[in-house]
């Protein structure tokens, strides 16, 4: 596997007299490489034999695997569906690519109140319809029933009577 890495100049921005350098890019497969065995994300399940299971607790990962297609520290591009809060609402973020050395200005996020059918057809247009990630549209997906139906509050009725019959004892 050969790296590409881009040498770019780093522009130089002149604020209240003092030079400050922007932070250069990196390609992703080489950020793959330094943190899919060691950060801080990681939980490791065991199972029978030498059969082990990794996965990952990031929160721009849709399938929670620790893999290079749904990371979201080596993607540029991620998507995040999650509970929006106390209400039934849905938190849908995608990372935008120009502020990736700004935290706070990462991700674009819309809070979605809608019936299940067009919040589907929404994040359906985002992820792969405005070619924005294509092959993470079945994993947003499955997320968002996944989060849907953990919203949804069970009813509470009217508590059903035991309709077996009653034992009765006999004579003595």
């Amino acid at each position: 596997m050969t790296l590409q890495i881009s040498h770019s100049k780093p522009s130089k921005l002149r604020t209240s007299g003092a030079y400050s350098l922007e932070m250069a890019t990196v390609p992703g497969p080489l950020i793959w490489e330094i943190v899919k065995k060691n950060n801080s994300f990681l939980v490791k399940e065991f199972g029978n034999g030498s059969a082990s299971v990794v996965f990952s607790k990031e929160s721009n990962n849709l399938y929670n695997l620790n893999s290079y297609k749904h990371s979201g520290l080596a993607n540029k591009k991620t998507v995040t569906i999650q509970p929006g809060g106390k209400d039934q609402s849905v938190l849908f973020a995608t990372t935008k690519t120009k502020n990736q050395g700004k935290p706070a200005r990462l991700l674009h996020k819309s809070l979605m109140k809608k019936e299940f059918r067009r919040m589907a057809k929404a994040v359906k247009n985002q992820v792969a319809d405005n070619y924005y990630r294509p092959d993470l549209k079945n994993a947003a997906l499955a997320r968002l029933s996944a989060v849907q139906r953990s919203l949804k509050v069970s009813k509470s009725g009217v508590k059903k009577r035991n309709r077996q019959a009653v034992k009765t004892t006999g004579r003595k």
